[in-house]
């Protein structure tokens, strides 16, 4: 039996950082995207709630795949297994995202 990988993807997405685990991370085809498939979420029969988590699994409910810009990517780490999914507030300017492009002037 092989033994298959668990990723902890960190990314910023409006002024919050999202920690989050996946079975499977990809380069996407489409151009500038990180692509994260298998999200995994703590067992629901825990007697403690956390609030960050059943944010997290509403917001990722029904989702196959998940398309994150490689600009706001923080950090990819494979561990052994598993930890709670956390949301944080950012306050102040603490991370930036990479500028994007400038748009062509189209007068030229």
């Amino acid at each position: 039996m092989t033994n298959t990988p668990t990723y902890k993807v960190v990314f910023y997405n409006q002024n919050q950082v999202y920690e989050v685990y996946a079975r499977a991370i990809y380069q996407s085809d489409m151009y500038g995207f990180i692509e994260v498939e298998e999200f995994l979420f703590g067992e629901r029969t825990a007697l403690v709630v956390d609030p960050a988590e059943e944010k997290l699994k509403r917001e990722f409910d029904g989702v196959k795949r998940s398309y994150i810009p490689m600009h706001s990517i923080i950090r990819i780490d494979e561990v052994e297994r598993e930890g709670s999914v956390k949301v944080t507030e950012l306050k102040g300017d603490k991370v930036a995202q990479f500028p994007y492009p400038a748009a062509p002037n189209k007068s030229e």
